[in-house]
């Protein structure tokens, strides 16, 4: 009987060992090589058209699929529009770690607001049924 209980707590062991790592989040300073990673450019590098194409396909599949109103992919592609009219001004005279970051931010800030507004209930077009 102790030897099924110790074989079961090596076995548990292990799988844990091993999804620990799969497990964790970016934090911190991670945070921008995590998205350096994700979006397709080098690493210390990270490329801006890559996230502003995911974020503008992400608008226009929540439309397509029904899980935006138009009222909501208005609202983000305004939004979308104000953050990538204000990288341009950025990219005038190249763009400083200040501006990289702050672009990163609010990017970051419409990613949530469109998985937000695609995960909520206050749209859905009922003539698809």
């Amino acid at each position: 009987m102790k030897t099924i209980a110790l074989t079961a707590l090596a076995a548990a062991a292990a799988v844990a060992t091993v999804a620990a790592p799969a497990a964790a989040q970016p934090y911190g300073r991670d945070h921008h090589r995590y998205e350096a990673d994700r979006y397709g450019a080098d690493r210390g590098d990270y490329n801006l058209n890559k996230r502003q194409n995911h974020l503008q396909n992400s608008i226009e599949r929540g439309v397509r699929l029904g899980s935006l109103t138009r009222w909501e992919a208005r609202r983000l592609q305004a939004e979308f529009n104000e953050v990538a009219r204000l990288e341009a001004r950025y990219r005038y005279n190249g763009l400083s770690n200040w501006e990289r970051s702050d672009l990163d931010r609010r990017f970051d800030r419409l990613e949530r607001q469109i998985q937000l507004a695609r995960s909520d209930t206050d749209r859905r077009n009922y003539s698809r049924r």
